[in-house]
């Protein structure tokens, strides 16, 4: 069935301008934040992700972030030991809620992404089940 003008007018004006869709997850995500003098670490949560990126909640005490910085993302499968570190870059900010999109650099990165999304997906779909 095609979307009407009417079906996207109803809409709420964020759902208009979003390019993909979100989905609501609730997951331990790092934080991981490089300064010029040091490397902080702060743990949050992922509340919800997209194609492109994800809301991350999180006190970064000590730490201010703005729109423009980077940090990556880091989160550990419960299945396996190994964590996935995704490069991501603050887009918009809401006191402790950080929308970031991932901005992967090469290949291997990319790669690190689309696993990321694909676990969380699996997330996603067992919260529908």
């Amino acid at each position: 069935m095609a979307t009407t003008i009417a079906d996207v007018a109803a809409l709420p004006v964020y759902e208009q301008e979003r390019r993909w869709p979100r989905h609501k997850i609730d997951v331990p995500v790092r934080a991981v934040i490089h300064k010029a003098d040091k490397t902080m670490i702060r743990d949050g949560r992922g509340m919800e992700v997209s194609e492109g990126g994800m809301c991350l909640m999180c006190q970064l005490m000590g730490v201010e972030l703005r729109l423009g910085d980077e940090l990556e993302v880091e989160f550990t499968p419960p299945y396996s030991g190994k964590p996935i570190r995704v490069r991501s870059e603050v887009r918009n900010r809401n006191g402790y809620s950080y929308g970031v999109q991932f901005v992967p650099e090469g290949k291997e990165e990319r790669i690190e992404v689309t696993r990321l999304r694909q676990i969380l997906k699996t997330f996603v779909q067992a919260k529908l089940s």
